[in-house]
């Protein structure tokens, strides 16, 4: 049996973090455990966090809103097909197994311009509440916040 551990590689977008900010990117980036079995391995992407997960689905040719929220940070794992993502001023097609990190306050959007639906698993760490959503450009109109 065999254990591994993943570090999660992300850039960090802003240089003028505080040192607690700092610290808590640092943290959301730690390592990915991944523990090798005989019936082949699991992933843990948390242990004993106060954390919100969600499985979100893109339809083909849809977005989400590009968007910022201050209370929590988010970890995405693509899982199905190749998607669409922006994470600050990067754009990228964020490949499958592909792990994004999206710091508090950063701008950020995902998009499906593929032909078949794909999935994220998210990992939202921090206080969890869509009112803490701020969109600055929304596809479907809606308001820039849900408050």
């Amino acid at each position: 049996m065999r254990t591994t551990i993943i570090w999660l590689v992300t850039a960090q977008l802003s240089t003028d973090q505080s040192p607690a900010a700092q610290h808590l990117e640092d943290q959301r980036r730690s390592a990915v455990f991944v523990a090798e079995r005989p019936w082949g391995q699991f992933q843990q992407f948390v242990l004993n966090q106060h954390c919100t997960v969600k499985l979100i689905t893109v339809e083909p040719g849809c977005r989400l809103s590009l968007q910022k929220h201050a209370l929590r940070d988010e970890l995405w794992q693509v899982l199905d097909v190749p998607l669409d993502v922006q994470v600050g001023e990067r754009r990228w097609t964020a490949q499958v197994g592909e792990r994004v990190y999206t710091p508090a306050g950063s701008l950020h959007r995902l998009g499906n311009s593929g032909t078949r639906a794909g999935r994220i698993l998210e990992v939202a760490f921090g206080h969890f509440e869509e009112q803490d959503i701020v969109r600055l450009e929304d596809d479907y109109a809606r308001p820039e916040t849900d408050a």
